[in-house]
């Protein structure tokens, strides 16, 4: 490994090559409509500086999984404002996903997913997705804007209509009359931890093809602390890798993102959890 913290996993030249590589890590440090604390704007270069720590060998699976290659494309800058953010995140997603490259990419707020799933499903066809959160996100507007993080999935619901919800504990009034059916499926930590079959239950909400969304704040914050919006309750790393393993090798998993991871200084457990769980996403896909 080295010491570059601009290179997903500190790869060398010959584990990065761009023709090459099977995925691409993309980094968009966007926080244009974080409605309580700020921060994630750091996350993308964070998490890539904790990635150079991950071992390669991966404990549970007893494999290397980089030699597949990963490319990390250049960091998007920063829009002044969302509708031009989410031009610049789909003309910046467009090429590697249209070359057949598995998309990772790092937020940034929450904002970000719908204009991947929608450049991914131009690519893929008609997708599902399935979502890591403790927020539903479906509010149709929020603080005067409908690309708000808060209003991310009703653009999803726009672009499919099948989307997993998993890790939910916290929803508007909007959002129960508004998105009913959404929320009668949702999957909260309660119906986690009371029905074993909740992973079953999640992929039968799915297709067979699958992007994948993780707000980091999904997690417990005892696990996850760095975000903007914690919220008490929620999942724990081995209910979260459970659930992706059996997704990753159950369905086609096309592409991913993980975000609102918000750096607090000298903690570093949400960065390096987060880059943990990429290098997860890269080993999961290629079971």
């Amino acid at each position: 490994m080295t010491n570059s913290p601009l290179v997903f996993l500190g790869l060398g030249p010959e584990f990065r090559d761009p023709a090459s590589a099977r995925y691409a890590v993309l980094p968009i440090p966007f926080e244009g409509t974080v409605s309580y604390k700020t921060g994630t704007a750091g996350g993308p270069m964070a998490i890539l500086d904790a990635s150079q720590q991950v071992e390669l060998f991966d404990d549970e699976l007893h494999a290397e999984f980089h030699h597949a290659g990963v490319v990390t494309l250049p960091m998007i800058q920063p829009a002044a404002g969302p509708d031009e953010e989410m031009r610049r995140v789909r003309n910046a997603a467009r090429p590697p996903v249209q070359e057949g490259k598995f998309l990772l990419s790092l937020g940034g707020e929450h904002s970000i997913t719908a204009p991947l799933v929608e450049v991914v499903s131009e690519k893929h066809g008609p997708l599902s997705v399935l979502q890591i959160d403790a927020h539903a996100d479906l509010r149709d507007r929020y603080e005067g804007t409908p690309q708000s993080h808060a209003s991310v999935m009703r653009r999803v619901l726009e672009i499919t209509d099948r989307i997993a919800q998993v890790g939910i504990r916290n929803f508007s009034l909007e959002e129960y009359e508004s998105c009913r059916a959404q929320v009668d499926n949702f999957i909260t930590p309660a119906v986690i931890e009371s029905d074993p079959r909740w992973i079953d239950r999640t992929l039968d909400l799915l297709g067979e093809t699958v992007y994948v969304t993780i707000d980091i704040d999904g997690l417990d914050p005892a696990c996850a602390p760095g975000t903007g919006t914690p919220e008490p309750g929620g999942m724990n790393w081995r209910q979260l890798l459970a659930l992706l393993r059996r997704v990753c090798t159950e369905r086609r998993v096309v592409a991913a993102d993980i975000v609102e991871v918000r750096p607090l200084g000298a903690n570093h457990v949400t960065e390096f959890l987060a880059a943990r769980l990429a290098y997860k996403l890269v080993a999961y896909t290629q079971l």
